[in-house]
């Protein structure tokens, strides 16, 4: 397993993991909106950046998705994980913290990110066990309008 970035030739490997994650979470995102937010990530634009985990054949198997953005309590940015998931073969392999070790690696490397963070749903308990593991978990809840 390799961690690289996303291209624009892994589109429908990509989409059949992005409609996994999707189902799990009980969201379905329209396609043009998937390809928007596909090109957005492979061109880098708007702040998007995307990774992959791939396998020994190049086929991605798990992805995390980033959006770099500005913050009012920094004079860099800030880096939030927005999307991470990993296909349920590749689970327990160790692909997803590769993978948020990517994203740490990327956020590093441009050193201007102050903080890399993400949210997750209080009852992923598998998700959660890892982030403890690489992460620190904060105070802050989040809400959104209803």
């Amino acid at each position: 397993m390799k961690i690289r970035t996303l291209k624009k030739d892994d589109f429908d490997d990509w989409h059949v993991l992005w409609r996994g994650y999707n189902d799990f979470y009980r969201a379905d995102v329209p396609h043009h909106v998937s390809r928007l937010n596909f090109n957005n990530m492979v061109e880098q634009k708007e702040g998007f950046f995307g990774l992959v985990a791939v396998d020994e054949e190049d086929k991605p198997i798990g992805f995390a998705h980033v959006i770099f953005h500005p913050s009012t309590w920094t004079d860099g940015v800030y880096c939030y994980l927005e999307d991470l998931f990993v296909a349920n073969e590749a689970r327990g392999t160790g692909t997803a913290k590769a993978l948020i070790e990517g994203v740490y690696k990327i956020a590093d490397a441009r050193g201007d990110v102050a903080r890399v963070y993400w949210t997750t749903q209080e009852f992923n308990a598998p998700a959660r066990s890892l982030y403890d593991q690489v992460a620190k978990r904060t105070s802050f809840i989040r809400y959104q309008r209803a």
